[in-house]
């Protein structure tokens, strides 16, 4: 049964990689942008990974990351190996605080420059949440930190304009009793969001410590002030059970 609490919960997983694996995926990622041609990653980008039902590609990534950002969807299989060996790794802290949660979609690598963030915004449980698989939370490993900005945050409210609903039926449809869903929509391309008050809750986590944020969680990071942010960051899922 999936739990409201886990889809608004936070947590972090401390040296959920390594010195050396830090250094292994920086220099693969390294290595692919130059080997690549960086630009396409980055100002020649266009496509993103968000979608905002209505817009087009380049209006999404101007709501989510109006300053622009270095994003890799498609990340070398010796990465995505590297980071799959670490979730396996954490798997027994993660079931402790989102038990829910079966499966690590692939991993995508993000640069973040200076004047660059991204906005808040839910990334929501999926746009059927009655529907498999269903999103539970995002995961964010920095392996370079910025020398000052960039920092991620969550923020928290208690306004019943972000909900949409509870779930019916919870127990036919896999949720716990009491299972509420977001709007649809939670970022800033709708003025309901923007105006929602909300209180924010900012980390700069140790460089290989993993950030655990629910999926109907609205997060962010500041802008980046001088240097630069490396990341990976991935969706953790929970697929159906027999009963489901």
């Amino acid at each position: 049964m999936i739990h409201i609490a886990e889809t608004v919960g936070v947590g972090s997983i401390e040296n959920f990689l390594s010195t050396d694996e830090r250094s292994q995926l920086a220099s693969l990622m390294n290595e692919f942008l130059v080997t690549e041609d960086t630009a396409r990653f980055g100002g020649d980008r266009r496509t993103s990974i968000h979608e905002v039902p209505g817009h087009s590609c380049e209006q999404a990534m101007a709501i989510y990351e109006p300053a622009g950002r270095i994003e890799i969807p498609a990340i070398p299989e010796a990465a995505e190996k590297l980071l799959g060996d670490a979730f396996e790794r954490a798997r027994p802290a993660l079931s402790r605080v989102m038990p829910s949660i079966t499966l690590c979609r692939p991993w995508t690598y993000v640069e973040y420059g200076v004047g660059q963030h991204i906005t808040s915004h839910l990334d929501g449980i999926a746009p059927d949440p009655l529907a498999w698989p269903r999103q539970i939370a995002g995961i964010s490993v920095v392996i370079t930190q910025a020398n000052t900005g960039g920092d991620f945050y969550v923020e928290t409210s208690s306004s019943d304009r972000l909900w949409n609903g509870q779930t019916p039926n919870p127990a036919v449809n896999g949720y716990a009793e009491g299972m509420w869903l977001a709007h649809d929509g939670a970022d800033n391309s709708a003025p309901w969001f923007q105006q929602m008050p909300r209180t924010r809750w900012s980390v700069a986590p140790a460089p290989g410590t993993a950030l655990l944020y629910g999926s109907q969680l609205a997060h962010g990071t500041l802008p980046v002030t001088t240097g630069r942010v490396a990341k990976f960051i991935s969706w953790l899922v929970a697929e159906p059970t027999v009963e489901a």
